[in-house]
């Protein structure tokens, strides 16, 4: 689908620099999908926040011990 932005010159002059006059489409497009993405990952991590409860878990007491703990309780993924 076509659209119409604009740029400043700085910007379009640099763009031509970088990706040439024939890719500026590509190179946009391929630059607002990355964007919508991190967009995407940062609705999810703040959907995310507070879903863990500050206490109430079984590493509170000792958290190095219940590390160690971990590491350790599968003999097949200790070297």
């Amino acid at each position: 689908m076509r659209v119409h932005i604009n740029l400043d010159e700085d910007t379009l002059a640099e763009l031509d620099t970088r990706v040439g006059r024939r890719r500026r489409s590509a190179f946009i497009s391929a630059t607002v999908r990355r964007a919508l993405d991190d967009e995407r990952r940062w609705d999810e991590i703040e959907a995310a926040l507070g879903a863990i409860p500050d206490e109430g878990h079984e590493w509170d007491a000792d958290p190095a011990a219940w590390v160690h703990a971990e590491r350790h309780a599968d003999r097949r993924r200790v070297g």
